[in-house]
């Protein structure tokens, strides 16, 4: 029998894939990108175990005169887990992320301190989950990129004893190509640099996965936040691997005008460590940011919210459509633009931001995107 000929859709699809071409949206700029990393692909690879899948609970309990409840938090993970799995209990729930002897990391996110950051009563409860799945408190690793905000936003001070912590790099600086802290065998090239770098040079044109990813973990745990981002739109599961994870991440956003997170963040989640060793994402809305993000001063403290809800998927861009969704909701009932046409204004200085970053991931395979396809369940404890 003779073989097909590909069509031209096909072509594009595997091409896209393969991040071997970028994609082309309105208002983005096609840029040309890839990936290399030779990490083998599993059955919790995103979109994962349960794709398309986005479970909310809501519990009113859940925070308190600005102060989150133990318990009610407790009760919202455990319940969470079960909902997205179907397992008859929390614990069994979690074994069918992580075995004994595995050694899995949590990515944290201190980027909107002190008002919406990873707060201790959910990490804090997550590794109790994690212990009771099998897992040593000494092979649990919990990571953000720099040191220096890790230690600013007090995670150091209510880290169970035996958890340990790692980083990519010691402070932030905004050229970001120091290589120290990354490995240069898994990486994504983008055709893009900060402005007066030389383009022949790859650590300008690169961005390298950290160590921590690649050689201290067995599995990822994401634990995002819901929040505003002036020039992604949006900053939940996907930015938080794309720009947490990576260096050299300042190109994709080096003034109002050059912004390229729209492509970025999916090209940095597709380098195959990062995609292959993510295997669950749990979302901590129980205080989110609608607007003003992600770095926060007093004066925009006014767009902090207790939204008193946790969001669990395998599926990175699921998570992210429903909670684009809840943002735009949020921005509606404060007499503000959707994310997608909103301009730049006092608190938000990008000239127009990527929120499409969460549907050119969809198109790269990394989820669904298509929020007809998406199984969204809501489950109200209190």
């Amino acid at each position: 029998m003779k073989d097909r000929k590909e069509s031209r859709r096909e072509w594009m699809e595997r091409m896209l894939s393969l991040g071997a071409i970028a994609p082309i949206f309105p208002y983005q700029a096609a840029l040309a990108s890839s990936t290399f990393s030779s990490t083998p692909k599993t059955k919790w690879s995103a979109p994962g175990l349960f794709p398309g899948r986005v479970v909310e609970v809501e519990h009113n309990g859940s925070i308190v005169n600005g102060a989150f409840q133990r318990e009610p938090v407790r009760d919202m993970l455990r319940r969470g887990m079960v909902e997205l799995t179907g397992a008859p209990d929390w614990v069994a729930a979690w074994r069918m992320f992580v075995q004994p002897g595995e050694v899995i990391g949590l990515k944290l996110n201190p980027v909107s301190r002190p008002y919406v950051i990873s707060s201790a009563e959910t990490v804090q409860e997550i590794i109790v989950c994690l212990e009771a799945a099998g897992i040593k408190r000494k092979d649990i690793v919990v990571y953000d990129r720099y040191k220096q905000e890790f230690f600013e936003a007090g995670f150091d001070k209510w880290l169970p004893e035996g958890v340990r912590i790692s980083w990519a790099a010691d402070y932030y600086d905004t050229t970001q190509q120091k290589i120290e802290g990354y490995d240069l065998n898994h990486y994504m090239d983008m055709q893009l640099t900060l402005p007066g770098y030389d383009f022949s040079n790859d650590t300008a044109r690169r961005s390298y996965a950290a160590n921590f990813i690649t050689k201290q973990v067995d599995k990822l745990i994401n634990l995002p936040l819901l929040k505003h981002h002036q020039s992604a739109g949006l900053t939940i599961a996907l930015k938080n691997l794309s720009h947490g994870l990576v260096n050299n991440v300042n190109r994709s956003h080096s003034s109002a005008e050059l912004n390229s997170c729209g492509q970025f963040i999916p090209t940095a989640v597709a380098i195959p460590v990062i995609r292959n060793k993510t295997v669950l994402n749990i979302c901590d809305a129980v205080k989110a940011l609608y607007h003003g993000g992600p770095g926060l001063n007093p004066r925009k403290a006014k767009y902090v919210w207790e939204h008193k809800r946790m969001f669990f998927s395998t599926d990175p861009v699921a998570m992210d459509r429903i909670g684009w969704d809840q943002l735009d909701a949020k921005r509606a009932a404060m007499g503000m633009d959707p994310l997608a046409i909103a301009r730049r204004d006092a608190d938000s200085n990008f000239v127009r931001m990527q929120p499409e970053h969460v549907d050119i991931a969809g198109a790269l395979g990394l989820g669904v995107a298509d929020r007809k396809k998406i199984v969204h369940t809501q489950v109200r404890l209190a």
